[in-house]
């Protein structure tokens, strides 16, 4: 048992030892660090693919991050309030540090856990990390929170230039990890979860990407994506880092960057988005909610070609590129008339890349109901973003090779019927 005073840092959103802010301010307090990680048992009972590549990236990360402390990362496999339990009976803990978390569950996961601390007198201490700007620091002049993307985009850009973009070199201070080496991680077969060959590449910033992403970014057959989802939920790369790269090569990704903290901050000051449409009045929306047609829509198997290779892409990478994102969660909403709850919890289940509030707010965007200018009455129509985004069909023959064979279904829905229903439906739902 040891009784050293130390501080624990507490790993969770920010998979790095580079540029991540709590570690870095943990790493300078002046005593030895423990720094930790915790496989919430709780998070993981609710992942019913035990071949989940989520858990396998953070495993590998965690990997990592344990050879550049030698092997003295503590991990453990429980809920957060026995790990704290245990940590605060074996070791003599002076504060807590960790990185800030927005969402709703996060804020009440770690309410507990300061409270918990406190009653222990140990400080907890979180920092700003996975944004540039959280919470209050953006809101307009009467001090309200932003809900349109663009006044808040102004004012982000207008800060970030004023203020600079901070750096915290944690990766200098590592001397500062407690000396004694700590038991293995747990495998993932100790964990619940098999193997998988995930080969998902360390993340870095390609300026041969991102010069021309705006260029480029809407081409699924192109692959001209950052591919940055992954690195960015986990944090396991520094969204400062890549901010100032950004700001450097190309002002159409940053536009990306900053949409990503816009939705966080809707998230974080309108909680209740998670279960209700932003614009409470399309609560009135009368779906359809045909569960048998949500399982082909799943399965991509809708007799749209576009939008069966997004699901397809889905079902087999967690990936699918950001523009045909856009086309299947439009189609599941406005074609079928399917509530957007039930497409958001299916990508929340498939993608490698899902973010809560990237994936709410998008979500909500394309239904409409979210807090987009825009009105109801936007519905892609998929053969014209084919033919705008796809024209030659190599995005569409990659993962449905079968699209021109006579056994291919027939679209489920006629596309100008479908819209015209969309448009009376969701006008007699807003105006009952």
């Amino acid at each position: 048992m040891n009784r050293e005073h130390l501080v624990v840092f507490w790993f969770r959103r920010d998979l790095r030892i580079q540029d991540n802010h709590g570690l870095h301010q943990a790493l300078t307090s002046g005593l030895p660090v423990l720094p930790v990680f915790i496989f919430d048992t709780e998070i993981l009972s609710q992942l019913e693919d035990k071949k989940d590549k989520r858990v396998a990236y953070i495993h590998q990360h965690l990997e990592q991050i344990n050879q550049a402390f030698g092997k003295k990362l503590k991990v453990l496999h429980t809920t957060p309030k026995e790990a704290f339990e245990t940590l605060t009976k074996t070791y003599t803990i002076q504060a807590v540090y960790c990185n800030e978390d927005y969402e709703p569950q996060a804020i009440k996961r770690d309410t507990e856990i300061a409270q918990f601390l406190s009653s222990k007198d140990i400080v907890f201490h979180s920092f700003k990390d996975q944004v540039l700007f959280e919470k209050k620091d953006l809101l307009k002049s009467d001090q309200t929170p932003y809900t349109i993307y663009t006044p808040y985009s102004k004012l982000w850009k207008l800060q970030m230039a004023a203020q600079g973009i901070p750096n915290y070199p944690s990766e200098n201070f590592l001397d500062a990890v407690l000396g004694q080496p700590q038991p293995p991680i747990p495998t993932l077969e100790e964990l619940g979860f098999e193997s998988v060959n995930h080969n998902l590449p360390q993340p870095q910033l390609q300026e041969e990407i991102i010069a021309t992403y705006g260029l480029y970014r809407d081409f699924p057959a192109m692959d001209h994506t950052t591919r940055l989802g992954v690195a960015l939920r986990f944090g396991t790369i520094s969204v400062r880092a890549c901010i100032v790269f950004a700001n450097q090569h190309n002002q159409v990704w940053l536009s990306e960057l900053i949409w990503r903290e816009f939705f966080m901050q809707i998230l974080y000051h309108f909680p209740r988005v998670v279960h209700q449409c932003f614009k409470t009045k399309y609560e009135g929306i009368q779906w359809r909610n045909n569960e048998a047609e949500f399982e082909i829509w799943c399965r991509g198997n809708t007799g749209v070609p576009i939008v069966d290779a997004g699901m397809r892409e889905l079902n087999t990478t967690g990936f699918m590129h950001n523009r045909v994102r856009m086309i299947v969660a439009s189609y599941l909403c406005k074609h079928l008339l399917i509530d957007w709850r039930w497409g958001e919890a299916y990508f929340a289940q498939k993608l490698l890349d899902y973010d809560l509030s990237a994936n709410n707010g998008n979500w909500q965007w394309a239904a409409g109901t979210g807090c987009d200018a825009a009105p109801y009455f936007r519905i892609f129509n998929p053969t014209a973003q084919t033919l705008k985004f796809d024209k030659n069909q190599e995005y569409i023959k990659k993962w449905v090779p079968e699209y021109q064979d006579l056994d291919y279904p027939q679209p489920m829905v006629d596309h100008q019927m479908a819209r015209l229903r969309a448009l009376e439906v969701y006008k007699s739902g807003i105006n009952p």
